[in-house]
C-alpha cells in the first residue's frame, strides 16, 4: 500500500490594515456631453446595465451629479482615468471625482 503525503495548507485571512479604502465614484453633470455618450462610458467602464447607466445619467442631469458605485481607491482611480481619457478623446469634458466611504 502505498500512503501519499498531502501538501499541509496556510490559511491566511486578510485583516482590516491590508485592504484597500474604499470611495465613492461620483459623475458630474455638464452641458456639452451627449446623454448617450455618457451612458455608453459607464457601460463600458463601470460595467452597469443600460437601465442604471442610464438612471445615474438622469440623476445626474437633474442634480447636478450622481453615485456611480463604491470601489476600492486603487480601481475606482483606474476606471476613473479610463473614462476621462476617452471622454477627452472624445471632446467632451465629462468629469468624475471619487470621495472616501
Amino acid at each position: 500500500m502505498i500512503f501519499q503525503t498531502l501538501p499541509e495548507i496556510e490559511i491566511i485571512e486578510a485583516t482590516e490594515t491590508e485592504l484597500e479604502p474604499l470611495y465613492r465614484v461620483i459623475i458630474h453633470n455638464d452641458d456639452v456631453t451627449p446623454m448617450d455618450f455618457v451612458v455608453h462610458v459607464l457601460k463600458s467602464h463601470f460595467y452597469l446595465s443600460n437601465d442604471k447607466a442610464a438612471d445615474i445619467m438622469l440623476t445626474a442631469h437633474v442634480y447636478g451629479a450622481a453615485y456611480v458605485q463604491t470601489l476600492a481607491k486603487s480601481e475606482a482611480e483606474k476606471r476613473i482615468d479610463k473614462a476621462h481619457l476617452e471622454s477627452s478623446h472624445a471632446g467632451y469634458p465629462l468629469k468624475f471625482s471619487m470621495e472616501p466611504e
